[in-house]
């Protein structure tokens, strides 16, 4: 009676113990991680000494801190710039590669490589080189006698260094775009060249409209990504020169493993936590206005 009695309990809950592992990982590894660092937020927590002060003087600093302010300033200086060039970019390229050309399966992997190499340590040094005083943009630039670019030197120079990294990345978004352009009618193009329209007015009419879906989805995720990129500067700028491409990720880091201020480290994250979040809130109102669904019920 007993075993029927287990093996009855076992039969009805079978689901939730196959849920199990999954939703102790989740606790363990997501929404204790969550909670704790929100608690730790407000103290001073460091790696060796613990927590010796609570409140709310980690807020007040990163309100009131110059260097955190403009690395703030810098992050969303580097997010407003990255996410549209990329996109754009990466639309253009899948528009192209949607017409039969000869060997585009060739190019389309040849252009999806970058996304998968281009998070690694190696890239971001070979990028580093590329873009020296002796580099080959360099080397480029001096065969058509102009004057050679100290990349580094400057804040706008070495900024736009790692905006073209993660630009040079646009590989997965292209790939996206390049499945949506494929799900848009024949029929379309074929009644609007009838009516005598365009190559470029079938594009902004027929294409952009219904794939609106799609750019709003790559919207989202670029922009997240963007808000959070953290290789690119790390290795290749190193914050530099004189913090102008310190993202904020930079100095979380900075404050968490090099100076063990868990507790400021956390409040920077949960900052930008929220600024990510308002992001992705106000581009879920703003698609009632620009986003097309083919089925009305869908918006």
């Amino acid at each position: 009676m007993k075993s029927k009695g287990i093996n009855k309990f076992l039969s009805d809950n079978a689901g939730f113990f196959f849920v199990l592992p999954w939703l102790i990982g989740f606790i363990l590894f997501k929404v204790y991680p969550f909670a704790s660092s929100l608690y730790y937020s407000f103290t001073n927590y460091d790696l060796f000494s613990g927590v010796t002060k609570t409140g709310f003087m980690n807020y007040n600093k990163i309100f009131t801190d110059s260097d955190i302010r403009r690395a703030f300033m810098v992050t969303f200086k580097y997010a407003i710039i990255d996410v549209p060039v990329k996109l754009t970019f990466a639309l253009f390229i899948a528009y192209i590669l949607n017409f039969k050309l000869k060997g585009v399966n060739f190019f389309r992997t040849a252009y999806y490589i970058p996304s998968i190499l281009g998070g690694s340590i190696a890239i971001a040094i070979l990028w580093r080189a590329v873009f020296n005083t002796d580099g080959l943009i360099n080397t480029v630039i001096g065969a058509f006698g102009a004057e050679k670019i100290n990349w580094m030197a400057s804040a706008n120079g070495a900024l736009t260094v790692i905006i073209l990294l993660r630009v040079w990345q646009f590989g997965s978004a292209m790939v996206i775009f390049l499945a949506a352009l494929k799900g848009v009618s024949e029929d379309l193009y074929e009644a609007a060249s009838i009516d005598g329209a365009g190559k470029w007015t079938q594009f902004f009419k027929i294409t952009v409209p219904l794939i609106t879906p799609v750019i709003f989805y790559n919207l989202i995720t670029q922009l997240c990504q963007a808000f959070q990129e953290f290789n690119g500067p790390f290795l290749v700028t190193k914050g530099g020169p004189n913090g102008a491409t310190t993202l904020i990720s930079i100095l979380i880091y900075n404050n968490a493993f090099l100076r063990h201020k868990m507790g400021m480290a956390s409040a920077q994250a949960w900052i930008l936590f929220l600024i990510v979040m308002t992001f992705t809130a106000v581009a879920f109102v703003s698609q009632k206005k620009w986003v097309y669904y083919s089925d009305e019920d869908g918006r």
